[in-house]
């Protein structure tokens, strides 16, 4: 028997209404699935299919960094796209997410989503999309008409155009005319950064929540209109692994229904059910887990939806490739079993509407009238700085969280985020309020407790995310129910529009201080920070406050001072005026106190040589969120450059090939005044290197202890069973934990910090404080953690540096072990590396 979805051959159409509907195999200058198929070319076809169907109409959402086009296909029979908006809003008050009563005439509806390579270089998902919407409307097939009746299908055909054109241009202009299955050749050997992610080499798939990047915020912007009741997230993984479907791998976030955990089950049967039958091999219940909330599968699944990854095997294969049991993979095999599962997943959907929409309205009944967390309300303090409490604010406004003002004091059993400890808390009428009382009650929970519960530590991705710990923020979280008491927002600054001022004032104590300093050093203006606290005309100031003097800006005068205002302005930045120089408390203006900031004249290094998400948050931040000029250099070529030209060196995460003559130049060059910034992995090219003071131990002794117990542990796992051998491993590893640091704020790494800081550390990096250096961050012998860290790493990081700085003659190398700008949403970590740059 043949598969219910097996690919129908193209017959000659006798009506006319259709008769110019082309397969992509008749409208593309090659079969389908016979070779990658160029974005623009895949939009020229699907607008072939749109101006020939009546059953699928495309909306544009936005474009790429790189300009290209990013667009939906809604699919469904021509009356439901008649009645588009009213589908949409009708399925936003079934979720509660608009006002009003549900029309029953759309009970019989469902609503699936299928995105298609979020990694550019899983291009088999973007091709396979091609025959599944061809099949769709394709007029001979009389089970695709039946499937339009009941469902509204959304297309996302390419998530990350800009990857895929990449990954598919190099691929096309390396193939020679027969492809190559082995995998020794050129062919399948794809270039650094390669076409897994997007144009600044970030990984899309882990930017759900979050939203940093271009394409994440659109497309989540139309997501969230619309709310799905399944979601598909179509990817590829290592060539030799089976296909992957639903049900998932555990851990299972615990907020999940049992009904979206069922009908998982459910579904990933009608696809075996397709796979059975042509032999094809496939796996469930492992590897991809349900925890992390930034994936495709997991937050749609935190917003009511059935959400899944499909992973078929792939990556690196191009059109074919030998696989490990002699096999040969090709891509025709795998667009269909992606094109299989799309069809599979849309047939019991389609058989399940009632049940999808009763347990859809369910899960966000239960979020508005019973949350399913321990802690019902959370607390952020109106004391904040405001620029913490407005980014905080823009990540739940992206995620459709409502929040407001306390509105009354009032007193509540809380736990405090600081410390870890449970207290009574009072509450002031100008905090701001998060309850889980609301439609989006649950994604709030997951996004905003200061831990997730781990039923399995075997997960995939980081464990701890909780965003009042990535935004430095005084924040409480309560199991007592706390309504809002009024809207909440922040009154934007005024800036002051003097004649003339003696100096101007700005605080330095978010990322959004860091940008303000970065465009005035762009624009010429000349800018000092304070050493140490100041008080002048009546109030008071922290180290750190950037001070913009007449005296030192006299040559831009009367301009320059056109120039603060409106780079205040357009930042939204607090600014004050001085009308003296003559401190009350702490230096004068014109005091050693009042470090001039020198421009950094900024290098980053890239290549084979670092790794390509890592280098990309780097480059982000410089080229998007500071718009700060920076030059780009190939860590190969670093022998080469004249590194005269710069003042700043950065050193992404990555594994670094540096010989002994680079390493000397590199001494040298921070011995002149350069400031040299190494973060995460970057810092093992470093250590015990000569001339740097970066060590693992800070003794001898230390270090044969340390060999010691080493020794003593492998002697003792001689007769361990085979079998947990992978669990144990989980004793010496941190997938994604947030430690407790303890900070030296009174040093200039640390201005603007609290006297402690929670470090995302997404690996087993472990140094003991350093001799001879500026040990700015670290963790004591009492450890704070919030998510899955085992029990041999949370030993090996106890009594270690996080942040150091090593003065070296006129410069400084900066060692920042853990990664401050972590897939850009770890907001406090983009002060310490503002630090690391601009306070030196």
């Amino acid at each position: 028997m043949k598969p219910f979805f097996s690919l129908l051959c193209f017959v000659m159409m006798t009506n006319w209404g259709y008769s110019q509907l082309q397969s992509p195999d008749q409208f593309l200058p090659h079969q389908w699935g016979a070779q990658f198929t160029p974005h623009e070319m895949k939009l020229d076809y699907y607008r072939h299919v749109a101006a020939n169907s009546k059953n699928v109409l495309i909306q544009p959402y936005g474009y790429t960094n790189e300009q290209r086009p990013l667009q939906l296909m809604f699919v469904s029979s021509e009356a439901n796209l008649a009645k588009l908006e009213a589908i949409r809003q009708n399925n936003l008050r079934r979720a509660g997410a608009l006002e009003g009563s549900t029309d029953a005439t759309f009970d019989n509806l469902s609503i699936v989503w299928i995105s298609y390579s979020v990694h550019g270089n899983e291009a088999a998902g973007a091709e396979s999309c091609l025959r599944v919407l061809y099949e769709l409307v394709n007029p001979q097939n009389a089970k695709s008409k039946e499937l339009l009746q009941n469902t509204l299908i959304i297309l996302d055909p390419c998530i990350n155009p800009d990857g895929n054109s990449r990954y598919t241009h190099w691929y096309r202009s390396v193939v020679g005319n027969t492809p190559n299955p082995s995998i020794n050749a050129r062919e399948h050997q794809e270039p650094w950064p390669g076409g897994r992610v997007n144009h600044y080499y970030f990984d899309l798939n882990r930017d759900w929540a979050w939203q940093t990047q271009i394409e994440t915020r659109q497309r989540l912007a139309k997501y969230n209109e619309w709310l799905p009741q399944v979601h598909v997230d179509v990817h590829e993984q290592g060539y030799n692994n089976p296909y992957y479907f639903a049900p998932a791998a555990q851990p299972y976030h615990r907020y999940l229904t049992q009904w979206q955990r069922d009908f998982q089950v459910q579904i990933g049967k009608n696809n075996a059910k397709y796979f059975d039958q042509e032999g094809w091999l496939y796996f469930t219940k492992e590897v991809f887990d349900l925890l992390y909330p930034s994936y495709g599968d997991t937050y749609p699944m935190y917003n009511g939806a059935i959400g899944m990854t499909y992973e078929q095997g792939g990556i690196g294969a191009g059109q074919a490739v030998t696989m490990r049991n002699g096999d040969t993979l090709t891509l025709k095999d795998r667009v269909m079993h992606h094109y299989t599962t799309s069809m599979a997943t849309i047939e019991i959907a389609s058989k399940n509407v009632t049940q999808l929409n009763k347990n859809f309205t369910e899960f966000f009944q239960r979020a508005r009238t019973n949350p399913p967390g321990q802690y019902k309300s959370f607390v952020v303090k109106a004391t904040n700085a405001r620029e913490r409490i407005k980014s905080f604010c823009e990540v739940l406004d992206r995620n459709r969280i409502q929040y407001g003002s306390a509105g009354k004091t009032s007193s509540l059993n809380a736990y405090d985020y600081q410390t870890g400890k449970t207290i009574t808390l009072k509450v002031e009428p100008n905090d701001l309020i998060v309850s889980a009382y609301q439609t989006r009650g649950t994604m709030a929970q997951i996004l905003l407790e200061p831990s997730a519960e781990l039923v399995d530590s075997m997960t995939y991705d980081i464990t701890s995310w909780a965003l009042p710990y990535a935004h430095g923020l005084e924040t409480y979280a309560s199991a007592q129910r706390l309504d809002l008491g009024g809207s909440f927002s922040l009154s934007p600054n005024v800036v002051p529009n003097v004649v003339k001022s003696y100096a101007y004032l700005a605080p330095w104590r978010s990322s959004a201080n860091v940008k303000f300093v970065a465009a005035l050093l762009k624009k010429g203006v000349k800018v000092r920070y304070a050493q140490a606290p100041f008080s002048v005309e009546g109030k008071s100031y922290a180290r750190g406050t950037l001070v913009i003097t007449e005296a030192d800006n006299r040559k831009m005068s009367p301009a320059y001072r056109q120039i603060v205002e409106a780079t205040a302005r357009q930042l939204d930045q607090e600014l004050s005026t001085v009308s003296t120089g003559f401190a009350e408390g702490g230096s004068d203006f014109g005091s050693s106190s009042y470090s001039f900031i020198q421009r950094p004249e900024v290098a980053i290094l890239s290549g084979d040589q670092t790794f390509s998400n890592d280098f990309g948050q780097v480059w982000f931040y410089f080229d998007q969120e500071l718009q700060y000029p920076h030059t780009i250099l190939d860590a190969s070529r670093l022998d080469r450059t004249d590194l005269s030209e710069y003042n700043t060196i950065i050193m992404p995460e990555g594994r670094y090939r540096l010989t002994d003559a680079l390493l000397e130049k590199l001494n040298s060059w921070v011995s002149a005044g350069g400031r040299l910034i190494a973060i995460g992995s970057a810092l093992s090219s470093l250590q015990d290197k000569k001339g740097f003071g970066l060590t693992r131990f800070a003794t001898e002794d230390e270090k044969k202890k340390a060999e010691r117990a080493a020794d003593e542990a492998t002697l003792a796992e001689r007769f361990l069973d085979y079998a947990n051998d992978d669990r144990r491993a989980q004793s010496s590893s941190i997938p994604g934990a947030i430690f407790k640091v303890k900070i030296d704020n009174t040093h200039p790494l640390g201005f603007g910090l609290s006297d402690s800081y929670f470090s995302l550390k997404t690996g087993e990096l472990a140094y003991q404080p350093l001799k001879g250096v500026y040990n700015v961050g670290t963790i004591g012998s009492q450890l704070m953690v919030s998510g899955f860290a085992g029990a041999k790493a949370k030993e090996k990081q106890k009594n270690t540096v996080v942040f150091a700085l090593e003065q070296k003659g006129a410069g400084a190398v900066v060692y920042l072990v853990d990664n401050p700008l972590y897939r850009s949403f770890w907001e406090n970590g983009k002060l310490v590396m503002g630090n690391a740059i601009f306070m030196r």
